[in-house]
């Protein structure tokens, strides 16, 4: 198993994005791939449900559907960036910190999220450039945005190679770190264990802290 090589990474967030888009490549790889693979899928189904979730033209109870899709999507979301951090730490095993390493407070998993993020923008603006029924405007400031989010990814994959290049030679680490989300959780929910009129005690007025 090699190391994760970026420019492979994004070139597989963009190939994803096909017209039919197919993750089997990640579940036939190694199991980095496979958590970056489910990764980008929730994230490609999280944007749809996100958008849907948006509409004033269907029924309430349609809305309430797409909000259950995007938390159980956001939790699958945030499983697979704990995955692909546990991967990449177990491909570490035997490199040793040098004397004064540098801890980064972010962790691979979460960069490699956020370039996914950022490919599905790319490939939405991209879309939106080529619209046939839209006006010169439209089109020029969709332009615009788009060369704004390729530069963006590009300084963010250049950061994420550099992170890695770093902590292979023992300059940089960082640890696997826990988003213990506890909204879908009925044991942590104080709205889904006791329910509103008997929740735990909260501030007049307030919603529960997160």
């Amino acid at each position: 198993m090699g190391y994760l090589q970026v420019d492979t990474l994004i070139r597989f967030h963009d190939t994803q994005l096909s017209e039919t888009p197919s993750f089997e490549a990640g579940r036939a790889a190694d199991e980095l791939m496979a958590a970056v693979a489910e990764n980008h899928r929730c994230n490609l189904l999280l944007w749809h449900a996100e958008d849907q979730a948006r509409r004033t033209d269907v029924p309430d109870w349609q809305i309430v559907r797409c909000k259950r899709d995007i938390d159980r999507c956001n939790q699958q979301r945030n499983d697979a960036v704990e995955r692909i951090d546990e991967a990449l730490l177990q491909q570490l095993i035997g490199v040793a910190c040098k004397p004064g390493a540098r801890q980064h407070s972010e962790t691979a998993g979460a960069m490699i999220d956020r370039l996914s993020i950022l490919s599905l923008k790319i490939f939405h603006m991209h879309a939106q450039t080529r619209r046939q029924d839209a006006d010169a405007e439209h089109l020029a400031t969709c332009s615009a945005k788009l060369q704004a989010l390729r530069a963006q990814r590009d300084d963010l994959a250049d950061c994420l190679a550099r992170l890695l290049q770093e902590i292979r030679c023992g300059d940089s680490y960082f640890k696997p770190y826990r988003q213990f989300k506890m909204y879908n959780d009925p044991r942590l929910n104080p709205w889904l264990t006791a329910g509103a009129e008997t929740a735990w005690a909260q501030p007049s007025g307030t919603l529960p802290a997160r």
